[in-house]
């Protein structure tokens, strides 16, 4: 960023979209954290906050798409791979999501990650144990 005004400016719009995604509204945070995202794609809480919001408005491949930038940006943040375990979990994509979600609860073993972690291998065996 080049100068002062248009840095508060796109602090604004960051700290706007959180506060939108504190109050359930995330395809308002989306449309506030645009600026930002064009102007800072590689900053890993923006990509954080925007994947948040892909993933509560059911933009799932967005918001896989965010929390796969983040990963490739910084492979050790657990929290991303929580959410990407969510996104892929959601579109059906159970190993997948088993794989993410097991590399967060062993990042940090918190209880979220925990059953979340459960909630898809509890579903995997019962998708095996139902006759096809």
């Amino acid at each position: 960023m080049t100068s002062q005004p248009a840095s508060d400016g796109l602090f604004e719009s960051f700290r706007r979209a959180e506060m939108l995604i504190a109050r359930s509204r995330p395809l308002d945070a989306l449309q506030a954290l645009g600026p930002v995202l064009e102007s800072q794609p590689n900053d890993v809480s923006v990509q954080l906050l925007a994947g948040r919001a892909y993933l509560n408005s059911a933009q799932l491949q967005r918001a896989e798409e965010a929390f796969g930038r983040v990963l490739d940006i910084d492979p050790s943040d657990h929290y991303a791979r929580f959410a990407l375990g969510k996104a892929l979990q959601r579109q059906g994509r159970l190993a997948e999501a088993q794989a993410q979600l097991k590399m967060a609860a062993a990042m940090d073993p918190r209880p979220e990650y925990q059953e979340a972690l459960g909630e898809v291998l509890a579903r995997i065996a019962v998708d095996r144990a139902e006759p096809a």
